[in-house]
């Protein structure tokens, strides 16, 4: 049995926990932050016409944009990194490792705003699921390659690293299997 792409001995484990941790840690912050009530006198209604929110935090300029923007980006962000890291593979497909962590990012985001519907004060908005995703993606893009490149060339310089493929011995026989003898049914 091989498994392929994983990172060799404690080196993975440490990349694992520590995401992992990091991971928990995040959505847990996010969970608080997105799914307290707020105390307000009126709520708008839900947008559910995509980049009609967008349009309109730009409609008031640039200055007044930033901000709402940049929170919807940054929310998730996180995740682009920490849901490979948790994973901790280094040889995987690019594409692949893109597209997994943006639907993970964009199910996350879904079920935030699904919960959201529930939590006085606040409204779903479709606008934030797409500038979440958005943002894992862009975390994801500008941080994973490098990151995994530079792992693989550190891996790569240790004297007695193990490869990228680490094979694992199957069990070796240890004799018959004892059986157990039949008993009879009660009368």
């Amino acid at each position: 049995m091989q498994r392929q792409g994983s990172i060799g001995g404690s080196a993975a484990i440490n990349v694992r926990v520590t995401g992992g941790v990091l991971l928990v840690a995040h959505l847990a912050l996010v969970a608080w932050l997105m799914l307290r009530p707020l105390d307000v006198p009126w709520v708008t209604p839900p947008n559910l016409r995509p980049l009609a929110g967008i349009r309109a935090d730009l409609a008031l300029g640039w200055p007044h944009a930033v901000r709402p923007l940049g929170e919807g980006l940054a929310l998730l962000a996180p995740l682009g990194v920490l849901l490979p890291a948790a994973h901790g593979r280094l040889c995987v497909s690019p594409l692949a490792s893109l597209l997994r962590t943006a639907a993970a990012g964009a199910l996350i985001s879904l079920g935030i705003a699904l919960l959201q519907t529930g939590v006085p004060g606040r409204v779903v908005d479709v606008d934030s699921l797409l500038l979440n995703t958005a943002g894992v993606i862009l975390a994801h893009l500008a941080v994973v390659p490098a990151g995994r490149a530079w792992l693989r060339r550190r891996e790569a310089r240790e004297p007695g690293a193990a490869g990228p493929a680490v094979t694992v011995q199957g069990e070796l026989s240890q004799g018959r299997t004892p059986t157990i003898p039949r008993v009879g049914i009660a009368p």
